[in-house]
């Protein structure tokens, strides 16, 4: 790849099917393959699932204790997004900086070439552009290029995707055929240091702080109600409210300056536009100009139509075909044009982009 041949190639292991088999891919490739599991948090990884897969597979296994980045880029940040009013996505910060970042930078102290995952995503290097680009997995229901849209240059280009152009129910068949332990494992849901879904509890014990508790606004900024604390709120949310309304409310936006939460009807959390800072480009260094693509709000979503435009510096404009329901600051949006991954951003929280997500991450 590139003119560089590939001899030693570090798999990211869980002991999960996906893992499992991409690890047995690379080894019937002729890879020189080893394990890595990492450890990111207190109780976050089970070393006896990973070294089981690495023991039915041949390889060895190397545990590297990564707690001390994972709290600093990825948890500090998750806590600290939340009292802002902002509703992150930890796990796009944890590929660029963790998985693919120090977890690549100590893999190459092993000796690998390339770090493969179990990731459902394709990798390819343009010789015209000169570019390493992604595209969306063969497997659209299991594709995750909106989580790896961060990605750069160095990190793409030293990524193995074995499983981009397999389906769920074909990897598991590969693992059945190989009698891996894995093969009938469930997919893991929530993220992974909150096994418990309960965020507000979580953010609560890390940061040692009770949120304070404010008043509910409507869109004339009067005050109709009284709300918990910021942590317990984002953009969409109807349930969990705490106070009667005597019609369906949402939340609309979240304010930390004043601890506010304004709620409206749900015909008014639909918008044309947003704006997105902190962008990271595949293809290209920058937009500079106007750029049609399909844009993807949050991991779940479909890709819509959408014009994507240069703003003030180091900001984009995105201009919706139609109206998309809450938008959420902090939350990604990741472009596309058909199954090329663009790039993408952080969703500010307002139009001038005042408290718009500038964690050091």
């Amino acid at each position: 790849m590139k003119g560089r041949n590939v001899t030693k190639v570090a798999v990211g292991m869980s002991g999960g099917v996906d893992s499992t088999t991409a690890a047995a891919l690379l080894q019937e490739k002729g890879y020189d393959v080893f394990g890595v599991t990492i450890v990111t948090h207190t109780g976050g990884v089970s070393e006896e699932t990973a070294r089981a897969a690495a023991k039915e597979l041949g390889i060895p296994l190397f545990v590297l204790d990564l707690r001390d980045v994972f709290r600093h880029k990825v948890i500090d940040y998750f806590v600290d997004s939340y009292y802002q009013g902002l509703t992150p996505n930890p796990c796009v910060v944890c590929n660029q900086t963790v998985k693919f970042g120090a977890l690549w930078e100590r893999v190459q102290e092993l000796g690998a070439d390339f770090l493969a995952t179990g990731h459902y995503i394709r990798n390819h290097y343009d010789q015209q552009s000169g570019r390493w680009l992604l595209y969306t997995a063969a497997d659209a229901k299991k594709d995750q290029s909106y989580m790896l849209y961060s990605l750069n240059q160095e990190q793409i280009g030293h990524a193995l995707f074995p499983l981009s152009d397999l389906n769920k129910e074909q990897i598991r068949e590969i693992a059945r055929a190989r009698n891996f332990k894995a093969a009938e494992l469930a997919d893991s849901q929530e993220i992974c240091f909150i096994p418990d879904n309960d965020y507000s509890r979580y953010i609560k014990a890390a940061s040692g702080i009770n949120p304070d508790p404010g008043d509910f606004i409507d869109m004339e900024g009067r005050v109709i109600g009284r709300h918990r604390g910021l942590i317990y709120y984002t953009v969409g949310q109807r349930k969990g409210l705490g106070t009667a309304f005597g019609k369906p409310m949402f939340v609309a936006s979240l304010d930390p300056v004043y601890n506010r939460v304004m709620i409206v009807e749900e015909k008014d959390i639909f918008t044309d536009t947003l704006w997105a800072e902190q962008l990271n480009w595949i293809p290209f260094e920058k937009v500079s100009a106007p750029l049609k693509v399909l844009a993807k709000i949050r991991y779940k979503a479909n890709p819509v139509p959408a014009i994507i435009e240069p703003d003030i510096e180091g900001r984009i404009r995105v201009r919706f075909e139609t109206p998309q329901r809450a938008v959420t600051p902090g939350q990604s949006v990741v472009f596309y044009q058909e199954s090329l991954v663009l790039g993408g951003g952080i969703i500010v929280s307002d139009k001038a982009g005042i408290r718009s997500n500038n964690n050091d991450h």
